[in-house]
């Protein structure tokens, strides 16, 4: 266990979790060099300079070197950046008798822990084959031409003997990066075994150019399991914080996609300074029958450092409600409204969901909160949220733009591109809109809400907002809201998107699946409903928009 040139608390982390577990194993070397925390040739701290490079290259050289003095059967990297989650990730490995194999890590973008093409010259090839297997569409153990951050190596095997990660090999010309000086090396140590050379490396290129057939020693992907997480790598300009904000959005995209990141109990952490980032309150809505996503979004805020309204917003037993509770409450439907795809009319769910947010409204009027922030229990946070959020809020205030709504996360109806803010980055005039996901809201936007007494024609609550800011394409039903002065606006790109949708396996809707406003027996679904289907535009989804460079 080595560690050094750090500038945080990694030497005090791993003596407590070394104490504690230490005792588990053969035999634990442990190696710390506390000073100097920086390289001399570095630009920054996450600047991989060809120092840094050599010190981790000869660390990885001496484990192999003290694994093979040892006599041990097999040695297993795993880098700092990789997070298991399957306890049984060892055994698999092992299973599959090769000589080096990797398990597939996940991570929050298209970024992994392996490689399906390499050209000539030692740099990435995109292939046919990343997507379908980083996608587990094919599943199985693939050869490729790079794994790295979690492998295994077979030290049985005799052709592993000649692998190495320090010195290069003699013929070594590539880049000087210790991924690709030790794919290099699987691939230079079938010379001299009748190997014809490195000539191989030109057609790995995807599964149909039989990487079987090339020299050396082969490397595999394994895609079978989920075995845990990579986070993604910042930029050499990039800062620890970049870094730490990316590891925050891996551990939130854990939490909808799972398996959870669980901390090891070992390590005593201390909580988290809990903020409301500059708003007067946060407030969560979520279903009573719901304790899950609750759950998961307590736990989401909690990483992000944000404080919720103690005790939340008081949920709404809405599946209880029936025709009569309804009635009581001072709901009546709005003349002619019907679900504009599947022809439906209001459903409970619905009724709900638009009475959640009510009673938000009320209460931030009636505490004369100036600055709120709203989020439903089925958000996805993109990546830095908080300080993105913050940013933005300072830029309009400094603006001194009136606002009275700005979503955070929609689903835009119409192809048009909306008008940008003025002095503002990343802020856009809201056009028609769909979903409540999350948002901002002032109190003169709630007084405004409120005014409309949109209880005794009430429609679903995405469907009046864009009434109240004028934006609905439906004449006959904004005649029965006046005045329609909302002033809305939109985060660009959006700050959080649904954690699923419409079609995939875990998707959930109270709103879509439930029974009519007025007839506790008449069942619905969302068959026909296209609200909560992904963007038909062919948007990014959750991803986030630099996805596309991190290959």
């Amino acid at each position: 266990c080595a560690t050094d040139h750090n500038s945080d608390n990694t030497t005090a982390m791993l003596r407590e979790w070394l104490e504690a577990v230490g005792k588990d194993y053969h035999s634990v070397a442990w190696k710390v060099q506390e000073e100097p925390s920086s390289y001399p040739d570095e630009l920054g701290p996450k600047h991989w300079s060809d120092k840094r490079y050599e010190n981790l290259m000869r660390l990885k050289q001496e484990a192999l070197t003290y694994a093979r003095e040892q006599r041990a059967d097999y040695v297993l990297f795993v880098d700092t950046d990789s997070i298991l989650t399957n306890n049984q990730t060892l055994k698999f490995l092992m299973a599959q008798n090769k000589s080096v194999v990797a398990p597939m890590l996940d991570s929050q973008t298209f970024y992994s822990n392996f490689w399906c093409g390499i050209t000539p010259q030692g740099y990435y090839r995109r292939t046919a084959d990343y997507f379908p297997t980083k996608n587990r569409q094919q599943v199985g153990c693939f050869a490729v031409p790079m794994v790295y951050a979690t492998f295994l190596i077979d030290l049985r095997k005799e052709e592993t003997s000649r692998l190495a990660f320090y010195p290069p090999h003699p013929n070594y010309t590539w880049a000087f990066d210790d991924i690709i000086v030790f794919a290099y090396s699987c691939q230079a140590a079938g010379e001299g075994q009748g190997a014809t050379g490195l000539g191989g490396w030109e057609v790995w290129g995807g599964r149909g150019t039989h990487l079987s057939h090339l020299a050396g020693v082969e490397v595999h992907v394994c895609n079978q399991q989920r075995f845990g997480y990579i986070n993604v790598p910042v930029k050499a300009h990039q800062t620890l914080e970049d870094e730490r904000a990316n590891f925050v959005h891996l551990t939130l995209e854990a939490m909808v996609d799972g398996p959870p990141m669980q901390r090891s109990r070992h390590i005593s952490l201390l909580p988290k300074p809990l903020t409301k980032m500059g708003f007067d309150e946060i407030f969560l809505i979520n279903l009573v029958r719901r304790p899950g996503r609750r759950r998961r979004m307590l736990a989401a805020l909690r990483e992000l450092g944000i404080a919720p309204r103690g005790g939340g917003v008081p949920p709404l037993p809405c599946s209880t409600l029936n025709s009569s509770d309804i009635k009581v409450l001072g709901v009546d439907l709005l003349p002619g409204y019907y679900d504009p795809f599947s022809g439906r009319t209001l459903t409970k769910g619905e009724v709900g969901c638009f009475l959640s947010h009510y009673h938000v409204w009320k209460e931030i009027v009636s505490r004369g909160l100036e600055r709120s922030v709203v989020f439903e229990d089925d958000v996805r946070f993109e990546a830095a949220f908080p300080a993105r959020l913050q940013r933005l809020m300072e830029e309009l205030e400094g603006a001194q733009r009136d606002w009275d709504l700005i979503y955070l996360g929609r689903k835009q109806v119409n192809a048009e591109d909306e008008v940008p803010v003025e002095g503002v980055r990343n802020l856009v005039v809201a056009g028609y809109s769909y979903w409540t996901l999350a948002y901002a809201i002032s109190r003169r936007g709630a007084q405004k809400l409120l005014a409309a007494e949109p209880l005794s024609k009430m429609l679903p609550v995405d469907e009046f907002l864009p009434i109240m800011y004028d934006k609905h394409p439906n004449e006959d039903y904004k005649r029965h809201f006046a005045p329609r002065d909302l002033l809305v606006f939109s985060a660009h790109p959006l700050l959080v998107y649904p954690t699923h949708y419409a079609g995939d396996s875990n998707w959930l809707s109270d709103t879509e699946t439930s029974t009519i406003w007025d007839d506790d027996a008449k069942k619905t679904d969302w068959a026909g409903s296209r609200k909560t289907l992904r963007d038909s535009r062919g948007g990014a989804g959750h991803l986030r928009s630099t996805a596309r460079d991190e290959l």
